[in-house]
């Protein structure tokens, strides 16, 4: 793994190329193992391990970027001499507020041996289990478990130098039958913190009290939802509206809510990446460190996060929410979502619905109306009739459209327990509970 040391050195060796100008370069370091299986059995192990810089280099008011994989000396002054060139190339940009100066950082250990050493042997014995489990109730398991490292440095002419080293697990699994299938995922940093026999489990439970799913008519129904789609319900705030930008644009569900309640007054969101119950980061992608911010506060719109291009334009200091390269013109982002708790149990929250439907996850989300976070999907991997405080019969997958603003100003219940699901292309984490909503609409059913 790329100690500090030896992180530091590199990035110190690519600003020295870029004098006079000034620069920022961001090492980021990855080795991620990867069991894959389907049809109740393993089928792929894959390791990949790769080290990528990324620099950004301000040429008067022009900025050029570049990145390589290629190290070496030649490789460091063919990435230097492509972001002058890319630069001199680009346009003025007279609203770039400049790099990070005089910070801070606070150190976050989220790093575990065991999760990072975690062999090919270790992952086929936890899969396998739940692979048999599935091939003795006649059903077929398939899914992926990953672990590994992840190693993120930067440092910039103004003399700043930021490093952290965290672990990476991740587990995700359908088990499906002939006309039912069921879905699990977990994401954590410590290799115990995802129970993957018993997620398994769980799966191979959603499969067999699917089977045989009847069509219902759509319209609105009581919900409860299982913390994969409250997952999706946080993502879809956060990319609509929780990023200064979308506000600023306004374009965003904050807008004409700042400080009014909108939510449910039990209904709290922050964004923390120091919390080591979440994925924790302590800056962001220009080295600006992290801070605690409250989005919503007992159901009162407090305010979206910033990067520091949207906290110039608003007078205000950046948050530390600005995404990585790749991401970078979606910036800022809140991306480690907490929500908070309640005191229900998912049994409890069951038991206490009369007429409803209990739904395990959305699927393929888009959005519809941005002021208000109309989302149109659907279910997927188990939904289920709720009556009289049982689940009734397995459901038909249904399609709805529904503001998630208005979702969640209407609740009955929240779930005490909390999942950790990491979203793999944004690297976006939430924590969050099961909700019981008291109206969800949906539109229409599969046939």
């Amino acid at each position: 793994m790329e100690n500090r040391e030896d992180a530091q050195k590199l990035i110190e060796q690519v600003l020295r190329r870029c004098a006079p100008q000034h620069a920022e370069a961001m090492l980021v370091a990855a080795d991620s193992s990867l069991t894959r299986f389907a049809n109740n059995a393993i089928h792929q192990n894959v390791h990949e391990r790769d080290t990528t810089l990324y620099l950004r280099l301000l040429d008067g008011k022009r900025l050029g970027r570049s990145s390589s994989n290629r190290l070496d000396s030649t490789g460091l002054d063919e990435l230097v001499a492509r972001a002058r060139l890319f630069a001199k190339a680009s346009r003025e940009d007279a609203d770039f507020p400049g790099f990070v100066s005089d910070a801070k950082y606070q150190s976050v250990a989220s790093f575990d041996p065991a999760a990072a050493a975690c062999s090919p042997q270790q992952r086929a014995t936890r899969v396998s289990v739940v692979c048999r489990l599935a091939a003795e109730k006649a059903l077929n398991a398939s899914g992926a478990y990953s672990t590994g490292w992840e190693v993120t440095a930067l440092g910039n002419t103004n003399g700043v130098f930021a490093y952290h080293a965290a672990s990476r697990v991740d587990y995700q699994a359908v088990v499906m039958s002939d006309d039912s299938s069921g879905h699990v995922e977990s994401s954590g940093w410590r290799l115990d913190d995802i129970p993957v026999e018993a997620l398994g489990g769980e799966a191979i439970r959603k499969a067999e009290l699917g089977r045989k799913p009847r069509k219902i008519e759509p319209g609105e129904y009581p919900v409860l939802l299982d913390p994969y789609a409250t997952s999706d319900m946080l993502e879809n705030l956060d990319f609509h509206g929780m990023g200064a930008m979308t506000v600023q644009e306004g374009r965003s569900w904050m807008n004409g809510r700042l400080g009014e309640r909108a939510m449910d007054s039990r209904v709290s969101i922050w964004d923390d990446g120091y919390n080591l119950e979440g994925n924790p980061l302590p800056f962001d992608y220009e080295g600006t460190p992290k801070q605690k911010v409250d989005i919503v506060r007992q159901g009162v719109v407090v305010g979206p996060v910033y990067d520091r291009r949207t906290a110039q334009k608003d007078g205000v200091e950046s948050s530390g929410h600005t995404l990585p390269s790749k991401h970078r013109q979606f910036s800022p982002a809140a991306t480690h979502m907490f929500m908070q708790p309640g005191d229900s149990s998912l049994e409890d929250m069951l038991h206490s619905l009369m007429h409803g439907l209990y739904i395990t996850r959305f699927w393929y989300t888009r959005l519809v109306h941005p002021r208000d976070c109309v989302v149109t999907g659907m279910t997927r991997d188990g939904v289920f009739m709720v009556e009289d405080g049982e689940l009734a019969y397995a459901v038909k997958n249904l399609r709805f459209t529904q503001s998630y603003v208005q979702a969640l100003a209407e609740i009955d219940a929240i779930g005490r327990e909390t999942r950790l699901l990491v979203e793999s292309y944004y690297n976006i984490a939430s924590r969050v509970p099961a909700l019981q909503l008291k109206r969800f609409n949906f539109t229409g059913s599969t046939v």
